[in-house]
């Protein structure tokens, strides 16, 4: 006969290589502080409802505390045999409080326990997401403060466009990692609903009250089905989808970090502590923590589209393929939560080369717009003015020189309308001096984005 909490009706032990493929204890333990949470809400509104007697109830929750206090010092005795989280706490607490632990599972299944324990981990690893996230959104704000007069070559197809400000270039990975926060807020009002009281799938024939349960554990509502309680997953979808976005925004700020220290570009020197070295090249300084960064968020994304594949076949309600939507989570929170904090910590090392970047805008006619504009300025219509600006372009380019050094009389042989006026536009600084439009990377636009954005950091 089995030995299992659920093994009535079985007449054999489960194959030991059984208990090997299909425990979960070795990853689901994460959850512990959780399912102990959810136990004690559970037990509570047990003794409240006249389910069970409220002295029970007490020691219920006074046995779940033992269990979380041993878990904590290192001294709970894990056990593979037991298969999870939920049992092996269950197990252990039946050992101290003795028959009344068999009551605590009165009213739920593993079902809804499980979904309850995972939505409340997810909920908490992303408020911790949301916390760093802030925290380096806070740091690119800083950064930008800094770098308010420093001039970079903006670019589109990776080739040089318009000349921007640094301050900009920053302020537009401080706005995606705002949005990041955002979505991370809004997903989480949806993964903190309880699903405690479906039970299996079914519901319950117990006077319940899934609401008090949700309210001692903080969440923000209860289930309205007990069939898509416990079988959907979309909650921990979402979440992995959100690490991902974020994951491809830290990405594409990590390639930027890897051309930018490159001496061929000089823009920025990362800090020592943020490098490594070769093995054979002695002069080496490797951006290893962006590249490795970089490397990661194929990881996240790969995790979103394993538990996509888990879910998109499932029969309702609950099936066992639903012991692997936990891992995915695991690994993303990690990646997402250690990213995030060495990035605001990079970012805080980086050293800045305004002299490099300076250089670079003298290389690939940033200021051909500004010699568009100044002609339609003049009365010409666009789509004239960028044909003018164009020739311009090519004749610079023949004689190996910028727009603002060609003469005036190459100039006016081009188009007649241009005057001596036009040096004055064809400047770096007056072009980006020009654009305080909304969002735009002049100085009053920019000062009016570290105002919103230095606001939005200080509310909680």
């Amino acid at each position: 006969m089995s030995d299992k909490p659920w093994g009535g009706r079985f007449k054999e032990s489960t194959s030991l290589a059984v208990e090997a493929y299909t425990e979960s204890i070795s990853f689901d333990s994460e959850l512990y502080a959780q399912d102990i949470a959810g136990s004690k809400a559970h037990a509570r509104m047990l003794g409240r409802q006249g389910i069970i007697t409220p002295e029970e109830a007490q020691q219920l929750v006074n046995g779940l505390e033992q269990v979380r206090e041993e878990i904590e010092n290192g001294s709970f005795p894990w056990k593979r045999e037991l298969e999870d989280v939920h049992m092996n706490i269950e197990s252990r607490l039946t050992q101290i409080v003795g028959e009344v632990g068999k009551k605590l599972h009165t009213g739920r299944s593993r079902n809804d326990q499980v979904c309850l324990d995972f939505r409340l981990y997810i909920s908490d690893q992303m408020r911790e997401w949301m916390r760093l996230a802030r925290e380096l959104a806070a740091v690119l704000a800083k950064k930008a403060g800094e770098n308010r007069t420093v001039l970079l070559p903006g670019c589109t197809h990776m080739q040089p466009a318009q000349p921007v400000s640094l301050a900009q270039h920053l302020l537009a990975y401080a706005w995606m990692i705002r949005r990041d926060v955002e979505r991370m807020a809004d997903c989480e009002r949806r993964v903190r609903v309880s699903p405690l009281g479906a039970a299996a799938l079914a519901g319950t024939t117990y006077p319940l009250d899934p609401a008090a349960v949700a309210e001692n554990l903080g969440m923000y509502g209860v289930f309205d089905n007990s069939m898509d309680a416990v079988a959907d997953r979309d909650f921990a979808l979402e979440a992995l989808f959100c690490g991902s976005v974020c994951m491809g925004h830290l990405s594409r700020f990590c390639e930027e970090l890897i051309w930018w220290s490159n001496p061929m570009f000089g823009f920025v020197t990362m800090s020592d502590r943020h490098s490594t070295g070769s093995s054979i090249m002695p002069q080496k300084k490797n951006p290893d923590v962006a590249e490795i960064m970089r490397g990661k968020t194929g990881r996240a994304y790969g995790n979103l589209f394993s538990l996509m594949t888990i879910v998109k076949g499932l029969p309702l309600t609950y099936n066992r393929d639903l012991q692997e939507d936990k891992q995915p989570f695991i690994d993303t929170d990690k990646t997402v939560r250690h990213s995030l904090a060495l990035m605001a910590e990079m970012l805080d090392g980086l050293t800045f080369h305004p002299d490099r970047m300076k250089a670079a805008l003298s290389r690939g006619f940033l200021n051909a717009t500004e010699l568009a504009d100044y002609l339609v300025t003049k009365g010409m219509p666009f789509r004239e003015a960028h044909r003018v600006s164009g020739r311009s372009v090519a004749l610079a380019e023949s004689r190996g020189v910028g727009l603002e050094d060609l003469p005036l009389a190459d100039f006016q042989e081009i188009c007649p309308m241009i005057g001596k006026d036009v040096y004055a536009a064809l400047d770096y600084e007056t072009a980006v001096a020009r654009r305080n439009a909304h969002g735009g990377t002049g100085p009053a636009s920019v000062e009016a984005q570290l105002a919103r954005l230095n606001d939005w950091l200080q509310q909680r």
